[in-house]
């Protein structure tokens, strides 16, 4: 067994997560398999384009299991180190990309409240980004003018500085109130004003109901709504990278949940909106930012109801008719993902095998023997290798091995040998779209099987 030091957080993290069957927040390179290909794509993207001032618009096909969730953990753990801010949400009934109950300026809420940097990667980093800034312009005033924060010229010599990180994104969209909004924090900071201060956060953070609230509160016109959210994540994009940081990435997985929406209408104008963003994207009209998309073969490629059925994004979307079989081609704006070897999976449980050991203090007694019976056991007893995931396989192994170790006088063979031993089934897709998934909106008054033809 290795001697590689984990610290005790890390591997609590990765064992409590996997065991669950969810992707763990930290710990992800401890037991990345397989993947370099669209790992480094990824990577290619966020250093080569948005650092550079680019941006980029990425989606990733994986069936449930299959690890589409854990490749977006890990390029944001990557991005994180690379100095950029990461921003993730989920999308769900109440966060989408556009609604009439205000599902688009939840998902905003949702990115803001994700808001993390390197030094504050479990999220809620935004305020904390904001004094940060401010602190260093303080000691940039400091040390560069000679200037201290005992002189009364002290104050308008960080203001300029703070004007003229603002004043260039006062040309873009919406760009003059966020500057407005920016600079009553910075004087609610230097007087003190914790009032003013709140209030600038709670604009930014999209929290006023109505344009009266944050006229009277910050003398502003507009407020962050579900039309104008998109506008504001590229500011914010702009303005990190004015602040010191590489540039921005935003992760949205769950796209699913689209393509289960009931009314015809609602689900084409989240499509509609997904269609902007990238063509927004794509065309330029973005710098500094990234955005990775986490979806289903089936929510895409769906010619009835899918993204597919919407002719624009299928055009786009769709996978060149070359790249067959073998052939790949990772420039596109689609990567999807294939199934793991049954190699990559077995070096995976070697992983998962060793960390547990570490976790718990012992020398794991498991040996790639009995990983290679187990998974071949695995295989025969759910009859379609295709179906085997990487997550019920782990979550499966996880359990042996907490057995094994609260009952040492039981062995391997005593577990996964006996006809009692059955392996989770896989069976149906729990994304696919069936009349319990399907999500009727409130004001929808259609039957939820109206999709359905017999």
């Amino acid at each position: 067994m290795s001697t590689q030091k984990i610290p005790k957080r890390i591997s609590t993290a990765v064992i409590q997560s996997l065991s669950a069957g969810v992707v763990p927040r930290t710990g992800l390179e401890y037991i990345a398999v397989g993947r370099q290909d669209e790992i480094e794509a990824l990577l290619y993207d966020i250093d080569e384009i948005v650092a550079e001032g680019g941006a980029s618009f990425r989606m990733i096909l994986g069936r449930y299991g299959s690890g589409k969730s854990f490749l977006c953990q890990l390029i944001r753990n990557y991005a994180l180190q690379r100095d950029f801010v990461v921003m993730d949400a989920d999308l769900s009934p109440v966060t989408r990309l556009t609604g009439t109950k205000e599902q688009g300026l939840n998902l905003y809420r949702e990115l803001l409240k994700n808001a993390a940097t390197k030094t504050r990667p479990d999220g809620g980093a935004f305020s904390a980004l904001l004094e940060r800034w401010i602190s260093d312009l303080q000691q940039k005033v400091m040390q560069e003018d000679g200037i201290s924060p005992n002189d009364p010229a002290f104050s308008g010599a960080v203001d300029a500085r703070i004007y003229a990180t603002v004043s260039r994104m006062e040309g873009m969209v919406h760009g003059f109130d966020f500057s407005t909004v920016i600079s009553a924090y910075w004087h609610g900071h230097q007087s003190g004003d914790d009032t003013q201060k709140q209030a600038a956060m709670r604009w930014l953070r999209g929290e006023y109901g109505t344009k009266t609230e944050a006229r009277e509160a910050l003398g502003v016109r507009v407020i962050v709504d579900d039309s104008s959210w998109y506008d504001y994540i590229k500011l914010l994009a702009q303005f990190v990278k004015d602040i010191g940081y590489k540039g921005l990435v935003i992760f949205i997985d769950e796209a699913v949940n689209l393509y289960k929406i009931s009314h015809t209408v609602s689900r084409n104008n989240n499509y509609e909106r997904l269609l902007t963003i990238y063509n927004d994207i794509m065309q330029g009209k973005a710098q500094y930012f990234a955005v990775v998309v986490g979806a289903t073969p089936q929510m895409v490629e769906d010619t009835r109801r899918g993204l597919f059925s919407y002719e624009a994004l299928r055009t786009r979307l769709e996978e060149s008719r070359f790249a067959r079989n073998d052939l790949r081609d990772l420039s596109g704006p689609m990567i999807r993902l294939n199934v793991l070897t049954p190699l990559e999976i077995f070096v995976l449980l070697q992983r998962v095998r060793q960390i547990h050991g570490l976790h718990y203090g012992y020398d794991p007694t498991v040996t790639d023997n009995e990983i290679e019976f187990f998974l071949n056991v695995v295989r025969q007893r759910i009859g379609a290798e295709q179906l085997l995931t990487p997550r019920e396989v782990v979550r499966d192994f996880l359990a042996i091995l907490n057995i094994m170790q609260q009952n040492p006088t039981t062995s391997f063979s005593d577990i996964v040998g006996g006809k009692e031993f059955t392996p989770t089934q896989v069976g149906a897709d729990p994304e696919a779209l069936t009349p319990e998934t399907e999500i009727v909106d409130e004001d929808d008054d259609s039957s939820p099987y109206t999709s359905f033809r017999l």
